[in-house]
């Protein structure tokens, strides 16, 4: 079974979407909170709660084939600070590239790394940050490309995400083509890639993916009707929000109501100048897409959702089950009790239905040929017990591929 480590873990959604054919060896995050919602969902064997910095080798089981890293966002996004890579928070993708380069020493380096961030990590910093990513990676021995795939593709979401992937300069990188591909490679990313100094452009790869079919799911689909962990405004709360709307959007809300068909809405409280002066103002979208999941922290307000059905119009803020049915959890997913937990836990994650796409078309194959072209031409490992008895694999093919290439 394919292997890999996941690293700033959350709720385990990069684990989701890998799905069963996959084998977590080890899960981590600083957050105890997340980690406890992790454990409820994953059990107890994998993760470990604790900064980064603290973790060593010895905590790292085995060989893994993939190393995920969705490090956090808040020093790139565009809401964030500005600090990049140089903050307390974006900053660790240091700390993450240590650990990979931990593992190269210890023989164990893995076939693929994939990082996940937001978009605006191709700009931070006039793209200095985009090439100290990729410097970071050549320095480590990979090749790399990256592209940015929305969830909106798959789910009603707004959510673009950059999704950077590595492969071991000895792994043939299956799937790569010879120049950037609609939807995957945008004028951002291609702006960046360009920038990039020709030390680095050379061991830049153009991965691609077919577009997926046309997104089946609505906005409406994912809404209660009687939600547990958020209540229906009241009749006043609802006009106070109609209220802080402009006339652009008070304009959507008619719309919506002579649609003669149940509208819902996503809204966002948004600071805006009106006359020179600093107002508060609420801001709908009727397109059938939910806006990005923020948490606070990333520098947003709470999602809130307007239902219209002909003159009937309800209010409230979007619930916990909404926001994990919005990046793609199934309704068995054990969600924290409490509502801002929730929502900082799902509002930090990465689309599950994404990694999945990613996976089937981009990570499993080159993982699946690297196997089958080691096992042709690897002698068979010799099987040996453990102090429990259990048979394992001495050294495994992909082990023995990783210590070759560090050698």
């Amino acid at each position: 079974m394919k292997a890999f480590f996941e690293f700033f873990a959350g709720g385990g959604m990069a684990r989701a979407g890998l799905g069963s054919g996959w084998k977590c060896l080890f899960a981590n995050d600083f957050d105890r909170k997340k980690g406890v919602t992790y454990q409820l969902n994953w059990g107890q064997g994998e993760m470990v709660v604790d900064d980064i910095r603290n973790i060593s080798t010895d905590d790292l089981p085995g060989q893994a084939d993939l190393v995920w890293g969705s490090f956090p966002c808040q020093d790139l996004s565009l809401a964030g600070g500005g600090a990049g890579l140089r903050g307390d928070r974006s900053g660790t993708f240091w700390p993450f590239m240590a650990q990979i380069q931990a593992l190269k020493d210890d023989g164990r380096a893995p076939a693929i790394i994939a990082l996940e961030n937001v978009v605006g990590t191709l700009t931070s910093h006039k793209g200095a940050d985009f090439t100290a990513i990729c410097q970071a990676l050549k320095d480590l021995g990979y090749r790399y490309g990256a592209f940015v795939a929305d969830a909106a593709l798959f789910l009603p979401q707004s959510r673009p995400r950059l999704f950077v992937i590595a492969v071991r300069d000895d792994v043939p990188p299956f799937g790569a083509v010879d120049g950037p591909r609609a939807p995957w490679h945008t004028p951002a990313l291609r702006k960046a890639q360009e920038a990039l100094p020709d030390s680095l452009a050379s061991s830049w790869l153009w991965w691609n993916m077919p577009k997926p079919p046309k997104r089946l799911m609505r906005f409406a689909d994912v809404i209660e009707d009687k939600p547990a962990s958020v209540e229906w405004h009241t009749a006043a709360e609802t006009r106070a929000l109609l209220s802080m709307m402009s006339d652009v959007n008070l304009a959507k809300v008619e719309t919506a109501k002579a649609s003669g068909v149940r509208m819902v809405g996503g809204v966002y409280k948004r600071t805006r100048f009106h006359h020179g002066i600093k107002v508060q103002r609420a801001e709908v979208r009727f397109d059938d897409i939910a806006g990005c999941l923020r948490t606070p922290a990333g520098g947003s307000s709470r999602q809130l959702i307007l239902v219209v059905e002909g003159d009937k119009i309800k209010s409230r803020l979007i619930s916990t089950r909404e926001t994990a049915r919005l990046m793609g959890l199934p309704d068995s997913y054990k969600l924290p009790a409490a509502y801002n937990e929730a929502y900082h836990l799902t509002g930090d994650g990465v689309a599950v239905p994404v990694v999945r796409y990613i996976a089937r078309h981009v990570i499993e194959p080159i993982v699946d040929r690297t196997r089958a072209a080691a096992e042709q031409a690897l002698p068979m490992c010799p099987l040996s017990a453990d102090v429990s008895g259990n048979v394992t694999v001495a050294e495994s093919v992909t082990a023995q591929v990783a210590r070759l290439a560090n050698e």
